[in-house]
């Protein structure tokens, strides 16, 4: 309705753009259920980033941000369109994969204080200390052994491994998404103003919020790390990205 009466698509301001966050955040989630299995504990993920951002959209702004208004002769480009829409998939995809990896720390932490204090009190403290660490670190890997862990905690390890994964992948479309929406801008940035990147706010936290999901699809291909380092990577992603699609507009980073 907005796109019929303003005459373009709905993401001239900041009030649409979080409502096509959201919108693209249930979008994805469903694409995941309907192609794969298991995916239950997404729902976790998904359905409350896309309840916040609509409900922060819709209850934390001001009236004034949230009406339409006709765009000014230089944001009527079908570049400038490719531009956001490309920019908030990414968005909303590199949040998912982001939000997957500090759920994956979260299990993490609580399954590794659960082993050590569960080896406090168990057959380890008959061994030296030295001894008691190797054991403690096999119980880490070798995860599927009954002996080693409860079942619980062997489905709290076997759900760490979906999140890592899932964590990946989201992470690789939301980085080419990324990728795409930056190009794409600054094509529409020349066709404009004559220049392709100017440095401005914007523009350099987008290639910040590039650069770190960068250095974390490094580290996932080409060092072959996996788990926690580049989690942690992928969850100061995520500030960074919300750093980067407010942080300039409300608080003038």
């Amino acid at each position: 309705t907005r796109s019929f009466y303003s005459g373009h698509l709905p993401l001239s301001n900041l009030y649409e753009s979080f409502m096509f966050l959201s919108w693209s955040s249930c979008i994805i989630h469903i694409i995941i259920v309907v192609r794969g299995q298991d995916t239950w504990w997404l729902g976790a993920i998904t359905a409350p980033s896309a309840m916040l951002t609509h409900g922060f959209a819709t209850l934390g702004l001001p009236d004034k941000m949230q009406q339409s208004a006709m765009l000014v002769p230089a944001l009527q480009s079908h570049w400038l369109m490719m531009h956001v829409s490309m920019i908030l998939l990414s968005y909303a995809t590199l949040l998912c994969g982001s939000l997957a990896s500090i759920a994956f720390l979260v299990i993490t932490s609580r399954i590794n204080r659960e082993i050590l204090l569960s080896a406090d009190n168990s057959f380890l403290r008959f061994f030296p200390p030295n001894l008691n660490w190797y054991l403690y670190d096999q119980e880490k890997k070798d995860f599927k052994s009954t002996f080693c862990f409860p079942f619980t905690n062997y489905r709290k390890w076997k759900l760490t491994i979906q999140l890592d994964n899932w964590s990946y992948r989201a992470i690789g479309l939301g980085f080419s998404l990324l990728t795409i929406g930056i190009l794409s801008g600054a094509v529409w940035a020349n066709e404009a103003w004559g220049s392709y990147w100017s440095w401005d706010p914007k523009e350099t936290w987008a290639l910040i919020t590039w650069t770190i999901f960068a250095i974390y699809l490094h580290t996932r291909i080409n060092r072959g790390w996996q788990g926690e380092k580049p989690a942690i990577v992928a969850s100061i992603g995520f500030f960074v990205v919300w750093s980067c699609y407010l942080g300039v507009d409300l608080l003038g980073i």
